[in-house]
């Protein structure tokens, strides 16, 4: 199962074709992409029986907005790749006690076709697989974890790294991460049904047609379940929040010398299985 945000809409997405959840659903469901989390299993259930009572319709892909459009808890993971790690001089050979956790703000959150303007300072993209939490998650196992998933999409953790830097206290890694439109997502949230082993999927972006990464999700430092375990046994998950789960190697800042997102540059990022996002960049 397929789950977007059409023009606000939720929808189950086939094939090329959208379904309205709400009309198919005889108002069972309502229209709002973010309330469907909160009923995940009776959506399942009503899927999984097949009595839609409306048809798939044509769709235009520039219309699908972010796939969790406003989950009340963001949660992003930092350095969870080893090579990106070794790219940023940071030292994993001991493997962290915990895994560094900081957040984005809800409203940088865009859909995965959209056009991002450039604040001031040094843009950056990282690629990352972002878990979708289906039912309350509050000090689960990791052996448990992956029943509390609803499923997983695409995310661009843009960072504006002068920002995120800045002293001279602890770095500002939110702020740096939550100008408009620094938190592409979607096209649409997965169920794990729908995916050979949601472990282990390929990930990677292209800036302007050239490749920047290119990495497996199974070469995570801490998995998904990992990542459930530890933030739950803090703060419980609730339904539709959100978990960027880090980047692999491959981002601008880290290059000799830095490459940057400049105006009129395109970036495209994919995990197998799950879909594509096409972000364009103009200036201020």
């Amino acid at each position: 199962m397929r789950v977007a945000n059409l023009a606000g809409r939720a929808v189950l997405l086939v094939a090329d074709e959208a379904l309205d959840v709400h009309k198919a659903s005889g108002g069972l469901f309502g229209p709002d992409p973010q309330e469907l989390f909160a009923r995940w299993d009776e959506l399942r259930v009503w899927e999984a029986r097949g009595e839609a009572s409306a048809e798939p319709q044509p769709y235009d892909a520039a219309d699908l907005g972010p796939a969790v459009p406003a989950p009340r808890q963001v949660f992003a993971i930092g350095v969870n790749y080893r090579e990106h790690a070794a790219e940023a001089d940071i030292d994993v050979s001991e493997r962290p006690p915990w895994p560094p956790t900081f957040t984005k703000f809800p409203s940088c959150l865009a859909g995965p076709q959209v056009q991002v303007t450039l604040p001031e300072g040094l843009v950056d993209w990282e690629v990352e697989l972002v878990v979708v939490i289906g039912r309350r998650t509050d000090r689960v196992t990791a052996a448990g974890a992956w029943d509390h998933v609803a499923g997983l999409t695409v995310g661009q953790d843009l960072s504006e790294r002068i920002t995120q830097l800045s002293g001279p206290a602890p770095q500002q890694y939110s702020l740096g991460k939550s100008y408009p439109g620094f938190g592409p997502l979607g096209p649409a949230v997965v169920t794990l049904d729908d995916l050979g082993d949601p472990g282990d999927l390929r990930i990677g972006c292209e800036l302007n047609g050239e490749t920047m990464q290119d990495a497996r999700t199974s070469e995570m430092i801490f998995s998904v379940p990992e990542l459930v375990e530890r933030l739950s046994a803090v703060a419980p998950l609730l339904p539709g929040d959100v978990v960027f789960t880090g980047t692999p190697a491959g981002i601008g800042g880290t290059r000799t010398p830095p490459r940057f997102l400049q105006a009129g540059d395109e970036l495209v990022s994919r995990i197998e299985g799950l879909g594509t996002l096409r972000t364009t960049f103009k200036g201020a």
